[in-house]
């Protein structure tokens, strides 16, 4: 028997096997791990609430230890990435926490991304949908696979999210019907963007950093700042620009 709540979830729309990371892209990931701010992300609940979502390989303690240059008093939940690339160890000097990825690959490129970037969003739309009050402002803010999935948020529920934050990140094609369900009504909600990018990332190749600029420029409220000399990374010069613009749309307070 299919309950109303299964009839309502998309159908998977799933790719080719991975040759990077096993699996399929696009398989239905679910997000089960997660780190909060003090409180539970429930201490300033008339705030904004960050949905941190970390890169290739990292996990859940990475943009949970940013958000007190960003954002500190706001409340934030940090998810741990779906899929394992290396499972933690425990050794004393030599232990050393576990590797995680929301895609089949660091960067993927076509319909693999296309796949896979959808399958990631809808883990992390069902999570806030699960655990977030409705009436509360959710801004999701990501770097690298991250920032590509607070983009990829506003592509299929654009309506709950408050703003998005893509740091060194960049965005999908576009080219697999039904993976990309709200961008023919996202221009028109004007929805803020923060892109920061560094001029000198060797990850994200300046083709697709220029790709992403222009599909943000025609999708949203963009703002977008280059750091010059900056590789793939975060600074600390983008952490002010960042805390201004929060301050500017009124989600965050601008001080640290």
């Amino acid at each position: 028997m299919t309950t109303d709540a299964q009839a309502m979830q998309p159908e998977p729309l799933v790719g080719r096997p991975s040759p990077v990371v096993p699996g399929r892209f696009g398989e239905p990931l679910e997000v089960t791990q997660t780190r909060t701010s003090r409180g539970g992300g429930a201490a300033q609940p008339n705030r904004p609430l960050f949905v941190c979502l970390h890169g290739w390989g990292s996990n859940e303690d990475d943009l949970a230890g940013m958000m007190q240059y960003v954002a500190p008093y706001n409340d934030f939940v940090s998810l741990r990435a779906p899929i394992t690339l290396q499972e933690p160890s425990t050794g004393g000097f030599f232990a050393q926490p576990g590797a995680y990825s929301w895609l089949h690959d660091a960067v993927p490129s076509g319909e693999d991304l296309d796949y896979d970037a959808y399958a990631a969003a809808q883990a992390i739309d069902t999570w806030v949908a699960g655990n977030v009050p409705t009436e509360r402002d959710v801004v999701p803010i990501g770097f690298s696979q991250g920032g590509l999935l607070a983009t990829q948020l506003l592509r299929v529920h654009p309506e709950r999210y408050r703003a998005s934050i893509c740091l060194s990140g960049f965005v999908a094609p576009g080219v697999v019907p039904g993976t990309h369900p709200a961008d023919d009504r996202l221009a028109s909600l004007d929805i803020p963007v923060f892109y920061g990018y560094g001029t000198n990332d060797t990850v994200i190749p300046k083709f697709l950093v220029n790709e992403t600029l222009a599909w943000l420029e025609e999708h949203t409220w963009l703002t977008a700042h280059a750091y010059r000399g900056l590789d793939h990374s975060v600074s600390l010069e983008e952490f002010a620009d960042l805390r201004q613009w929060l301050l500017d749309h009124n989600i965050a307070s601008g001080m640290i």
